[in-house]
């Protein structure tokens, strides 16, 4: 069996499972078996391809559509009734997936389910459910240094950020910033179709800004907490 991951979060719940190479399972593509691999080594993942380029042009052209109509909201920092716009800190407008509001949504949660599906059979995470929203970053807008759990609330566990962008290029800025522990910092380019995940309560990040629109469904697979929330609407940790 392989040995724990050295995450201070992540080896709290995190048991030992064979090695994957050892016992391959068939039932699980080749995508989803390097996120799973990279989370129990490294405790983060990138890859690219991860959705089919006729959804990723069905989901670019929902969220442009919202948001030409309006639809989307400012994101808000913090939980509940203290809550707050700050858009020095958090520069994106979203809007909550649900589902069966469109046919692209129906067929992105049907992929997110089988990863968490895939997840708990692997890693035997104990992810219970999903949410995730359109995340919209106009020209010059960010997001500040932050963690993806809100205080006094640990039921983020995996958070997965999908890309939508065409043609994106390194001029175009926008990257991920992740901080991971004990490691130099890595710049991820918001390329459509590349997925990143990595372990909500460890992975410090950011979003840089970029000279063009920038769009990406972010989400998280959820566990039951251990600790009882603040009472409020679905917002971003501070």
């Amino acid at each position: 069996a392989r040995t724990v991951a050295r995450h201070r979060h992540f080896r709290d719940y995190l048991l030992l499972k064979p090695d994957s190479s050892a016992y391959p399972d068939a039932t699980i593509d080749a995508p989803l078996r390097r996120i799973i691999d990279d989370l129990h080594d490294r405790g983060w993942s990138e890859q690219d391809g991860f959705l089919s380029p006729a959804l990723m042009h069905a989901l670019e052209t929902e969220c442009m559509a919202s948001a030409k109509n309006g639809m989307l909201a400012m994101a808000r920092v913090g939980l509940g009734a203290t809550s707050s716009l700050q858009p020095a800190v958090r520069g994106d407008r979203i809007q909550w997936l649900e589902a069966g509001q469109s046919e692209a949504c129906s067929q992105f949660l049907a992929i997110i389910e089988a990863l968490r599906t895939a997840l708990n059979r692997e890693l035997f995470l104990g992810l219970h459910d999903y949410e995730g929203h359109f995340a919209f970053y106009a020209p010059g807008m960010s997001y500040q240094p932050h963690l993806d759990r809100f205080r006094g609330d640990d039921s983020r566990t995996v958070t997965i950020t999908v890309y939508l962008n065409p043609a994106w290029l390194p001029e175009h800025g926008g990257a991920l910033r992740l901080h991971p522990e004990g490691a130099a910092t890595r710049d991820i380019l918001p390329i459509g179709g590349r997925t990143v995940v990595f372990l909500s309560a460890d992975m410090l990040h950011e979003v840089l800004p970029a000279t063009r629109d920038r769009i990406a469904i972010t989400g998280w697979f959820r566990r039951r907490a251990m600790r009882a929330p603040l009472a409020g609407a679905r917002n971003h940790p501070a």
